[in-house]
């Protein structure tokens, strides 16, 4: 599959370029905003066309597929030319700024006949993969309660927008909150209802928040808390998956990389879970080329790009009026 990268990214040169390249893939346009700073990533990463016009990428009829990493903002009308061209969609989350728009793109992708992926990477981490096949094949019984701890340290060099730019898309919600809605669904094959949120800025948000505790409720009745932040340095991150016959306990699984450990609790003992350590991105990338190619589906699709967007919609306007949202997910 040939590649047409949108937005010269942290993400996309430490992660995606390489998968992208992977199972005999090739890269061969990089776009963004700034000319210079485009031209000299395509020098360093090797990508053979570079530009500020997206329509000139799409011009070229040998790209398959984009992946987009512009900032959120962006998403929406760049995602919408690329599938009007014909071309298949992987969109780092969330797909776009209000849920209506992430499902415009779903509805468009559809009509053309082209795949529209969400770059969740998480779902694709065998720590996680392990995680779900514990919950699905019952080892501890009935969920009764997940608390998910994902509060971080930014590290400089990707604060920028996150840390102070609302209309591109910044402040944790949008960053990490949604990558928790759509871990929580992945294991649990539900959709929250409603959700009660508290955010604030903790030291690092200039105009957005960077911390966020948040209460979702379930239909099965099972209980999330979820905690996102940009600040803290030293907390580490981790799942918690509790039932009526066991729990789930992993730490240090919420990131980029195929590392962290996981322990079964029941009555019979304390019992350490082994899993693939397998590159993420690599995954996510070998199942959306599959689908494109018309076997199953990517790992996460647009519908799940809508839903844990819709979930981070509600946890935003929760924390912003202190009242109990119901989550909309407009598809």
């Amino acid at each position: 599959m040939k590649w047409g990268v949108v937005g010269a990214s942290t993400i996309a040169a430490e992660h995606m370029i390489g998968a992208l390249r992977g199972e005999g893939g090739t890269v061969a346009w990089v776009m963004g905003s700034d000319a210079r700073r485009v031209a000299d990533y395509a020098s360093m990463h090797a990508i053979p066309n570079s530009g500020t016009d997206l329509d000139a990428l799409l011009a070229d009829t040998s790209v398959d597929a984009v992946y987009i990493s512009s900032t959120n903002e962006k998403h929406l009308p760049q995602a919408m030319a690329a599938i009007a061209a014909g071309r298949h969609v992987l969109c780092e989350k969330p797909l776009a700024m209000t849920v209506a728009d992430a499902a415009a793109m779903v509805s468009a992708a559809a009509a053309k006949g082209v795949v529209l992926g969400t770059n969740h990477h998480l779902r694709n981490a065998g720590s996680h993969m392990a995680i779900r096949a514990l919950v699905r094949s019952g080892r501890i019984g009935r969920v009764l309660s997940v608390r998910v701890h994902h509060a971080v340290f930014l590290p400089p060099h990707l604060q920028g927008w996150r840390i102070n730019d609302a209309s591109a898309g910044g402040g944790v919600i949008a960053d990490i909150t949604v990558h928790d809605a759509d871990t929580v669904r992945f294991h649990l094959g539900e959709d929250p209802v409603d959700v009660v949120a508290m955010a604030a800025a903790s030291g690092m948000g200039e105009g957005v928040e960077d911390s966020v505790m948040s209460v979702w409720s379930m239909p099965s009745g099972a209980q999330v808390f979820a905690h996102e932040s940009f600040t803290h340095a030293h907390a580490g991150t981790g799942i918690e998956l509790h039932g009526t016959e066991g729990s789930i306990i992993a730490r240090g699984v919420m990131t980029q990389r195929p590392v962290g450990e996981i322990e079964l609790v029941t009555a019979a003992g304390r019992h350490t879970v082994p899993y693939s350590a397998h590159n993420l991105y690599a995954q996510a990338v070998k199942r959306f080329v599959s689908a494109a190619y018309g076997e199953g589906e990517p790992a996460a699709t647009g519908v799940d790009g809508v839903k844990s967007l819709a979930v981070a919609a509600a946890v935003k306007q929760a924390a912003d009026t202190g009242r109990r949202v119901a989550v909309g997910y407009g598809i």
